[in-house]
């Protein structure tokens, strides 16, 4: 059946009407205020008239809507900008392979430098050749010390990224979502299903208030 859609209801939404209206149906017969469903209209009558009466329904509670749909567009754009951040991009991406490769190469060079020149100095102490390999070998083991280094430092900068306040700012949108929906759910209900149902049925009414 087709729904007439308020303006200020996104379509996105159309199903939690649905699911509202299902839940507050469901639990009608609960109701001392709505004694009349099953008996002067019935839930499928009632759900009929409340689909085809959205746009008043949901008029009701425009307030708590558009808070909603605020709040909810605000975490959107939250959780852009964090997924932007997590994603820094090739530069960042190359970097970071730059930073793990200069200490495993600078480390592996530095021991075969190192043993080589030790060797020869060992054998020959008097070549020349075996003083500069060890000297080339100290300079790449302070590269691979350096690497390292630049290594530790990224992994501390990833840490603060993902510190606890960055998982409690996200927690704290995140409620703030969960309160505005919620609120819009509830006055959805109270002031715009529940009274729809009360005035559909008390319209099903005879004047002298025998049943029909």
């Amino acid at each position: 059946m087709h729904m007439n859609v308020a303006p200020h209801l996104l379509t996105e939404d159309r199903s939690e009407y649905e699911r509202i209206l299902d839940d507050a149906l469901s639990t009608a017969h609960a109701r001392p205020d709505l004694d009349g469903v099953g008996t002067r209209l019935t839930v499928a009558q009632l759900r009929s008239m409340a689909m085809n009466a959205t746009a008043l329904i949901t008029t009701a509670a425009a307030s708590e809507y558009g808070h909603f749909v605020k709040v909810r567009e605000q975490n959107r754009a939250a959780l852009r900008t964090r997924r932007a951040g997590a994603d820094p991009g090739h530069g960042v991406g190359a970097m970071a392979v730059v930073t793990v490769m200069v200490p495993v190469l600078g480390g592996t060079t530095a021991a075969i430098l190192l043993v080589v020149g030790a060797v020869l100095h060992a054998f020959a102490p008097t070549t020349v050749f075996g003083e500069t390999l060890l000297t080339a070998g100290l300079v790449f083991a302070a590269l691979a010390a350096a690497g390292l280094l630049c290594a530790g430092i990224g992994l501390l900068l990833t840490a603060l990224r993902n510190s606890p306040a960055a998982v409690d700012g996200t927690a704290a949108v995140d409620d703030e979502l969960s309160l505005a929906r919620e609120a819009w759910r509830h006055a959805l209900l109270e002031r715009g299903m529940l009274p729809f149902f009360r005035d559909a049925l008390a319209a099903t009414t005879p004047p002298d208030g025998t049943q029909p």
